[in-house]
């Protein structure tokens, strides 16, 4: 009986570089499954590495490198790169310095850009009963800005981080070239559900779960960005982690000489000075707008920009026309 002939083996009789090229194929499979699968594993039972990673990506396309220095009783983690003119950025209550990466974007090819985590917050230093408070926190950044070596600079504050930054430079009129208050807390504004919550009792800043988080982002964001359930998990644990430092500090904030503390000082702004608000801005009603305006009486220049489409975060709702804004702004002084 004739016997059934062997399979070719093809491999063999292929040109080298054929064979070379299937095995870096193979190899390449290889990695990008076990690549899967780790992130797979790093999304279910570390997600909090995923938020740094992708931090690390923004911060690479905004040409900023992650840097720390200790500067008064703070260890200050910040983003700093670009060429031309400083600009130093300041983020808003329970926010961090990732805040202002997608806008620093349109920045760092025209500007020196600094983005610190503000003391207590992200991953600069928390001192245990330290004051977390606007003057305190106004106080410390002159701090960091000799460490760091900015002589003279565009501070643009958002939020909480306005109310600093416009404390600082009635403080350091010297130091401030241009001032841009963006959705900034410290200025007497109509009264809104957000006011009437806080009178209540109620801490908006705080939550235990996914529900109360997307709570928070929908009061914050016209369109609220939508968060993988695990990295919302880990945002969760974040917030449930700094519980009693948020408690603390926006006990300070709501005292009536913070809450109010740049009316007093509007007067004394000697730099030119920027309003950036959102027309829809449901946590610092636009009528602050109005506020800062009538209050500045010996500044040179004074600029209002309203923006349709955002709420709260306009560096990241509108991170390509704020950048523009800031820009124009910047070379104009």
């Amino acid at each position: 009986m004739a016997k059934t002939p062997a399979p070719l083996d093809t491999t063999s009789t292929r040109p080298l570089w054929q064979r070379l090229l299937l095995r870096r194929l193979k190899f390449l499979v290889v990695v990008a499954l076990v690549l899967g699968a780790s992130a797979g594993l790093v999304y279910l039972f570390a997600p909090q590495l995923l938020v740094k990673a992708d931090a690390a990506r923004m911060a690479m396309q905004a040409h900023v490198e992650k840097k720390s220095v200790v500067a008064g009783d703070t260890t200050w983690s910040y983003y700093e790169g670009g060429q031309g003119p400083t600009i130093v950025l300041l983020h808003g209550f329970a926010a961090n310095k990732e805040v202002w990466l997608e806008m620093a974007k349109g920045l760092t090819d025209h500007f020196h850009v600094v983005i610190p985590d503000l003391p207590g917050w992200g991953e600069s230093s928390r001192m245990a009963g330290g004051d977390y408070g606007i003057p305190a926190q106004a106080a410390r950044l002159d701090a960091f800005a000799n460490a760091t070596g900015q002589p003279r600079f565009l501070l643009v504050g958002q939020s909480m981080g306005g109310a600093i930054a416009g404390v600082y430079a009635a403080d350091h009129p010297d130091r401030v070239a241009a001032l841009t208050l963006m959705s900034s807390a410290g200025l007497t504004f109509k009264e809104n559900d957000f006011v009437r919550d806080v009178k209540a009792g109620k801490d908006p800043f705080l939550f235990n779960d996914r529900e109360g988080l997307e709570a928070l982002l929908a009061r914050i964001f016209t369109k609220p960005p939508h968060l993988p359930g695990r990295i919302e998990d880990a945002l969760v644990r974040r917030n449930v982690k700094d519980r009693a430092f948020i408690e603390s500090t926006f006990e300070e904030l709501k005292k009536p000489e913070q809450a109010y503390v740049l009316d007093p000082l509007l007067g004394k702004l000697p730099m030119p000075v920027l309003g950036i608000w959102c027309h829809d801005d449901k946590i610092i009603d636009v009528s602050a707008l109005d506020t800062l305006r009538n209050g500045l009486k010996n500044t040179p220049s004074i600029g209002a920009t309203v923006l349709n489409g955002c709420n709260h975060m306009p560096m990241l709702e509108k991170p390509d026309e704020t950048a523009r804004i800031i820009t124009g702004f910047a070379l104009a002084h």
